[in-house]
């Protein structure tokens, strides 16, 4: 008895209001985004939002968790979990803080720069991935007009 296969095409699905929203072209992009990302950085166990905590604390050395918390736009409670999983993988510690003994201060311990280095040059690649078919200029233009969508963060 031979089996007939039926290829069932595919009916493109009506998105209804979807494509004329902003948040869904966003939402969209942060897929792609986070799909690529999966494949490069993400394989060394960070995601898109880690991989900018240890740049902002890389930037600022002894960081208060409460300016972290600011700078991510996340709650304190989410940070201190945050900065929990980090210290206990190594990558960070904490302190006392210089001025406020009851504030802790938050650093890239060497195996934290380390492993910064690498995702510094795989994001740099993720980033040219997702960028590859955009000119310099329309890079400049998409960067100016995403940031018209939330100017009181900048």
């Amino acid at each position: 008895m031979t089996t007939v296969r039926k290829t069932e095409k595919k009916a493109k699905l009506d998105l209804g209001l979807l494509p004329d929203l902003v948040g869904y072209h966003l939402r969209m992009a942060q897929i792609a985004i986070f799909r690529d990302f999966a494949q490069g950085p993400g394989q060394l166990d960070v995601t898109p939002g880690l991989f900018g905590v240890l740049i902002i604390i890389e930037a600022n050395p002894d960081l208060k968790q409460s300016d972290l918390a600011r700078a991510t736009h996340l709650d304190r409670s989410t940070v201190v979990t945050v900065i929990d999983n980090l210290e206990r993988r190594g990558l960070v510690e904490r302190r006392a803080a210089l001025n406020d003994r009851r504030s802790n201060a938050i650093r890239l311990t060497a195996e934290g720069s380390a492993l910064l280095r690498k995702l510094k040059r795989q994001v740099t690649q993720h980033e040219k991935r997702l960028l590859q078919n955009f000119s310099d200029a329309e890079r400049e233009q998409f960067f100016a007009l995403l940031q018209k969508v939330f100017p009181e963060q900048r």
